[in-house]
């Protein structure tokens, strides 16, 4: 069963007749919208009986039918049908392609990936805090994404602001408080390789990977840290804004983000590169 957001990514599914295309395969197709419960159509999919689940919408949406797939044991289809695409990247999906991953039911290649999970929520890409996790907060920043993310970094850093007031212990034992921003991510990124920096080599590793950049506080500021883990706790005096999969969320800390290795079944189009651009390079 595919569910189709037809308005995702200024409408690429309704322009590529992806819901006429599908049906010519035998997928059955479920489209929804901003007033429809993403969740509860998912739930009666499953009900139905779908022995395999896919979705061509944004990551926000991927990450609720990925949920129910994780849940279920079903095999997931991720379609590139959002504006930016980042996990289809990451998992070698074509994003030129949209047609061309609807063969992920039919002829596709099976694997399985890891996901990773703050408090019960899972993520597919990842959990931001701080500077970008107080901007998305904002209800402007889908219209002017840039223009409100430099908003709010004048505000947390000018000489009147003050970033979050979260705390995060890192690999070697020392305390950030207060840092500017805090990056979780389902499998970390390819921090090294300057071309490729916004991709991660795999989504197979078991690993959280976590950067943290500090606030300036002297001549020997330590710009922050990244690490790798299996777990991360964050904490604060107070509820926490952050965003998980690019979606605006307010959670009771503390914060346990973790890994769940290898509990997701995904299917790609056997034709698409299955590895993200940082994955064909070489170490």
């Amino acid at each position: 069963m595919l569910f189709i957001n037809p308005t995702s990514g200024g409408g690429k599914a309704a322009r590529a007749d992806l819901a006429g295309r599908a049906r010519a395969l035998g997928i059955e197709i479920f489209t929804f919208g901003p007033e429809t419960s993403l969740d509860e159509l998912v739930a009666d999919a499953v009900r139905a009986g779908a022995d395999g689940l896919g979705v061509a919408g944004g990551d926000g949406s991927l990450a609720v039918v990925a949920t129910a797939a994780v849940s279920h044991g079903l095999a997931f289809v991720c379609i590139p049908a959002g504006t930016r695409n980042h996990f289809a990247l990451d998992l070698g999906v074509d994003r030129r392609d949209l047609v061309g991953a609807l063969e992920a039911f039919t002829e596709g290649v099976e694997r399985r990936i890891d996901v990773g999970q703050v408090d019960e929520r899972l993520f597919l890409n990842n959990v931001s805090l701080g500077i970008y996790g107080d901007a998305i907060q904002r209800s402007e920043y889908r219209d002017a994404k840039v223009r409100t993310l430099a908003e709010t970094v004048r505000a947390v850093l000018g000489p009147s602001g003050a970033a979050p007031a979260v705390q995060v212990v890192d690999d070697r034992g020392r305390e950030h408080a207060r840092p500017a921003v805090v990056l979780v991510s389902n499998n970390p990124y390819a921090l090294n390789r300057p071309l490729v920096t916004g991709t991660r080599p795999t989504l197979a590793g078991g690993q959280l990977g976590i950067v943290i950049l500090d606030l300036p506080d002297g001549p020997r500021h330590q710009a922050g840290r990244a690490w790798t883990a299996s777990s991360v706790v964050i904490d604060a005096p107070e509820p926490v804004h952050l965003g998980i999969d690019g979606e605006a969320v307010t959670l009771q800390p503390p914060l346990k983000l973790l890994i769940r290795p290898a509990v997701l079944r995904v299917r790609i189009s056997s034709r698409h590169p299955g590895v993200s651009p940082s994955g064909l390079l070489k170490p």
